[in-house]
């Protein structure tokens, strides 16, 4: 009997089911034609998705969430459909793309992927795409593609990583992988993972900027070196979730052999942690919210005791001290007495919050012996193993510190194994906690806060009498008539009355001498100055000169103009006030003159100058860091916050702008020229009759007959703050070498403000651009200290919250509400 013979129909409806049971590649993957473009927004546009969904390749918000004005966005593939929105890669090859303003563009043309900004400027396409570009496709393994008509791929996001592999990746000879800045910094960070061209896979720091790899704090060893072994090929990661180095005899070396999900229920990933520890991840699927990454395996297993950089930091900045916590991830803490550099950065290098120097060592050892003066904090089996100069053995304990003590150059000593003594100078780096080095650090730190080093007062009057003259009139007096004796007595006593009369007329001049300042005469200032020879600035108050006094000491020496000559009791009230100051963010005032006719400040010297020749001098391609701007602004405002609620009389400085901000050899800003306003003639301001302040600085109620408060410098140092994040002046010299102001500088940063161009204020600055939330909270801070009605207008102590992030910055009204002002965003 025959068998019944097939329909056509059920032949049509057979191959129809084939195609489902065979598989496709092209199924699993999304395909994007030329011209196809993305913008930077929150809507559903600003992404591609893979098949499955679950990769996303588009724009992703750095705003956490926050829906508002002035978002930066990053070009990005990340995982789609866990809450974490985990991202595994973003463009790099070199160096990574910066983040971009609402609006920017990527856009697949016929010579590959480009990133846009606003305006149209190209900001990152891919490199080495050698063709004519077809479409792309974007896969469910999380890769991008980039193809031409043959299908032949042109470039692809897995062969140019950041710092995550995913399964399906391959890592090749002369590959590497890169850690970020930070959690939230996509910055590069110092650690690296490289697949050496020896085979060899190696965990590694490098030196920034430089690419210059240290020694590795990890190794494989599957260069080949060792017995004849055969060299490595390649690092995979295989879809099984397997990581393991491929020789080139086809042996793999695996790296991990924890339990591995199917990948059908999980999610799989590895990355190089910004703290340098590679670690394999899983997540499961479909977890809703409850689920989150998990650790399958990490190395290294000690990261702080396996980094060891001998010409730089290691795990931690310097002066930190290294310790391990959960999941073999460090953590970073600064000693006692010692502050994180920049708050922010908590892996970052510390500080010590006093001085300690030769030269500091030499004055405070007036004060008493250095027992008196300094202590040790003792940290146990804690070491900076390369910051030693000095191995004393066989050494005591005792000792020890009594060596460290008396040595200024000694900032910690090591006691171990009982009889050797390492002694140690900033920076340490390098910090750790070994639990086997059987000793112990002892930190040098002060007793107290020291005053400021001031400089001796003068030579004793003639009045302060030797003891033996004293000797010599009392041996007269026994020696004489009754007569003689009467004549003396009296004439001791017309002497007394004369002398408690003189001592009386200098007590009510003030009370120069309790703040220590030193009482110059004009003729010691003039050879000081080699008679006012190099001047080093001028301005309203006066002209500035370099001198050295006593002990080779470099001073800046300010010879005031247009004083209120025949005032004296109230200049040197006011210069009682300003001697009265001590904070690490004001220039010291060492001294005065007010001899004759003439009225002189002595101040410390500052070698780095204005800050206005650290913003504003050179190239403008070549800014002043990032971090280094904003540790200057904060410097600035704690400093006039200060003045304002801190030292024994409020001061209000009225001149606040880059000049008048100094820099001292650690970077650290210093506001000079406070309480100068009171000792300048009214009629001899800056600008015009009765206001007090430079031009572009000068906030509106000095125009308008509203009473002077401290607000007048909370929006000077507005204006101050622009220019910082900005890098531009708000005055600009012209032709004719005058000044003039440029009211553009507030209105223009208000409009970039509201169209979301913060990219704009900082014209490039990678650094700035990737510390996205820090320059947006400054430039509302900004706009919050120059709001024209002063009322609105924080006080330095709200804005040095704000600036240190202890409180948040609401958005800002319009600054300028007296003047035209667009308050409504551009699309």
């Amino acid at each position: 009997m025959n068998p019944p013979s097939m329909s056509p129909v059920s032949i049509h409806h057979a191959l129809f089911l084939l195609l489902f049971l065979i598989p496709r590649p092209s199924l699993a993957q999304a395909n994007i034609p030329v011209r196809s473009s993305l913008t930077a927004t929150n809507g559903n546009s600003s992404s591609w998705l893979s098949p499955s969904g679950d990769f996303a390749f588009g724009f992703r918000s750095l705003s956490n969430g926050d829906t508002k004005k002035n978002q930066l966005f990053l070009l990005a593939i990340w995982y789609n459909k866990i809450p974490s929105k985990t991202i595994v890669w973003f463009p790099s090859e070199g160096l990574p793309a910066p983040p971009v303003p609402e609006n920017s563009k990527v856009e697949l043309t016929n010579s590959g992927l480009v990133l846009i900004n606003p305006q149209g400027e190209e900001l990152w396409k891919p490199g080495n795409v050698f063709g004519t570009v077809s479409h792309a496709v974007f896969n469910d393994t999380g890769n991008f593609v980039i193809l031409d008509s043959s299908s032949e791929v042109l470039w692809q996001s897995f062969d140019n990583p950041w710092d995550t592999l995913l399964p399906s990746q391959v890592l090749g000879k002369g590959k590497s992988l890169s850690s970020r800045q930070s959690e939230e910094s996509f910055s590069r960070g110092r650690f690296q993972l490289r697949m050496r061209e020896s085979g060899d896979l190696v965990l590694n720091t490098i030196n920034l900027p430089s690419d210059y790899a240290n020694e590795a704090y990890y190794s494989t060893g599957t260069d080949g070196s060792s017995n004849g072994s055969t060299p490595g090929k390649e690092l995979v990661f295989n879809n099984s979730g397997s990581l393991f180095v491929s020789k080139e005899n086809g042996e793999k070396l695996y790296l991990g052999r924890g339990v591995i999900s199917p990948a059908s229920d999980s999610y799989h990933r590895v990355t190089l942690n910004f703290d340098g520890v590679l670690t394999q991840y899983v997540h499961p699927k479909n977890s809703g919210s409850s689920g989150s990454w998990a650790t399958l395996w990490s190395q290294p297993d000690d990261i702080c005791a396996k980094v060891q950089v001998r010409d730089g930091i290691g795990v931690c900045g310097y002066n930190s001290i290294c310790t391990m916590g959960e999941n073999n991830r460090p953590k970073c803490d600064c000693p006692e007495k010692f502050t994180l550099l920049d708050p922010s950065d908590k892996y970052g290098s510390c500080r010590p919050t006093f001085t300690q120097s030769c030269a500091d060592d030499q004055e405070r050892m007036k004060l008493g012996p250095m027992e008196d003066l300094y202590e040790f904090v003792e940290l146990m089996n804690t070491d900076w193993p390369t910051s030693d100069y000095a191995l004393l053995q066989p050494f005591g304990e005792e000792e020890c510190r009594n060596s460290c003590l008396h040595d200024c150059m000694c900032a910690v000593a090591v006691w171990r194994d009982g009889q050797s003594c390492w002694k140690k100078k900033l920076p340490l780096s390098n910090g750790k906690i070994v639990p086997t080095l059987d000793g112990k650090a002892m930190i040098k730190v002060p007793k107290r806060d020291f005053p400021p080093i001031d400089f001796p007062l003068q030579e004793p009057k003639a009045r302060d009498k030797d003891p033996k003259t004293l000797v010599l009139v009392g041996s007269v007096l026994l020696g004489s008539s009754v007569f003689v004796n009467f004549v003396l007595f009296g004439a001791c006593m017309v002497f007394f009355l004369i002398y408690r009369k003189q001592l009386k007329k200098v007590s009510t001049k003030g009370t120069v001498v309790e703040t220590n300042l030193r009482h110059f005469t004009y003729q010691e200032l003039f050879r000081a100055t080699n008679g006012f020879m190099e001047e080093i600035g001028s301005g309203a108050f006066g002209i500035v000169y370099k001198g050295v006094i006593s002990n080779n000491v470099a001073v800046a020496v300010k010879k005031l103009t247009s004083m209120m000559r025949d005032k004296e009791k109230e200049f040197r009230t006011e210069v009682n006030v300003i001697g009265q100051t001590h904070h690490k963010n004001l220039v010291r005032l060492l001294g005065f003159c007010d001899e004759g006719q003439e009225r002189l400040l002595v101040y410390e010297f500052l070698s780095n100058g204005s800050l206005s020749e650290v913003l504003f001098a050179g190239d403008p391609k070549l800014k002043t860091p990032w971090i280094l701007r904003c540790q200057i602004a904060l410097g600035v405002a704690r400093g006039l916050m200060y003045l304002h609620d801190e030292c024994p009389k409020q001061i209000i400085h009225c001149d606040i702008k880059p000049q008048n901000i100094l820099i001292d050899n650690y970077c650290v800003a210093k506001i000079s020229d406070f309480g100068m306003a009171k000792l300048l003639m009214m009629n001899q301001s800056h600008t015009m009759t009765n206001i007090r302040g430079t031009r572009g600085y000068v906030a509106p109620e000095w125009f308008r007959n509203l009473p002077i408060t401290v607000k007048v410098d909370v929006y000077s140092f507005g204006v101050l703050l622009l220019e910082i994040i900005s890098c531009r002046s708000c005055l600009a010299s012209e032709s004719s070498g005058e000044e003039r102001e440029i009211d553009a500088l507030t209105d223009w940063a208000y409009d970039r403000f509201m169209e979301g161009r913060l990219d704009a204020l900082v014209e490039g600055d990678a650094q700035a651009l990737r510390d996205t939330e820090k320059l947006k909270n400054l430039v509302m801070v900004a706009f919050w200290c120059i709001q024209e009605e002063p009322s609105l207008r924080p006080t330095m102590r709200k804005v040095t919250q704000m600036l240190e992030g202890a409180v948040g910055v609401p958005d800002p009204p319009c600054p300028f509400p007296f003047s035209s002002c667009n308050t409504t965003i551009v699309p």
